[in-house]
């Protein structure tokens, strides 16, 4: 339910690759969630074979990161919080919450503001396969409880060796309602990646500043 490809500024891997890794990590969905984008999902849906793909972004917004899912059109970054989400809900998405307590990015959504759009929340990333250690995720899911708020896991992939990393098992589904009904009822799994992930992305996000890639078409 979060992963990135070369459509992320902080990723290098072609879409073909990634929908490749898709396939060999046997996940029947997956929710595509470029930061800023949703021209990566969008290329994903189109080489599609085999497994489904919910059309998503992990939007910067001024109160940190937040997921639409269900998405027909980009979010812009750089909005509130509540008006990201707002944007969201008004085209038929779900909001979900990344990595809400984590402490190695800059970027998570401020614990203010989590507490301010808590009632407008669809779902809560209460495993993310990149935190440190289980201290974050752990916090997350009694966040979650503690609101009545669907946990969901996500591998947050930026390379084809992460996917399948954290998934959650789960009803097949028809629409967004479904998802979210099928969510609510689903058993999250995932395992951490440890901290080379980083390093990599690290190296990644450097790379895309000196030397661009352009998203392959194929």
């Amino acid at each position: 339910m979060h992963t990135h490809c070369e459509h992320s500024r902080d990723s290098r891997t072609p879409v073909a690759a990634q929908a490749a890794a898709v396939r060999r990590a046997g996940l029947a969905v997956i929710c595509a969630t470029d930061h800023d984008t949703i021209e990566g999902a969008l290329r994903l849906r189109e080489l599609a074979d085999g497994f489904r793909v919910v059309v998503g972004q992990e939007v910067t917004s001024l109160d940190g990161d937040i997921v639409g899912l269900f998405l027909e059109r980009a979010i812009p970054r750089g909005l509130s919080a509540e008006e990201t989400i707002h944007r969201i809900h008004e085209q038929g998405g779900l909001v979900s919450i990344p990595h809400p307590f984590s402490r190695n990015r800059l970027n998570h959504i401020r614990r203010e503001a989590l507490e301010r759009i808590a009632a407008t929340i669809d779902l809560v990333e209460i495993f993310n396969a990149r935190e440190l250690t289980g201290r974050e995720n752990r916090r997350a899911a009694a966040w979650a409880a503690e609101h009545g708020v669907p946990g969901v896991a996500g591998s947050d992939a930026h390379r084809t060796l992460e996917l399948g990393h954290a998934w959650v098992e789960m009803a097949d589904f028809t629409d967004r309602d479904t998802f979210l009904a099928a969510a609510r009822e689903g058993t999250v799994h995932g395992q951490l990646t440890g901290v080379l992930v980083h390093v990599l992305t690290r190296y990644d996000k450097l790379m895309n500043k000196v030397a661009p890639r352009v998203p392959s078409a194929a």
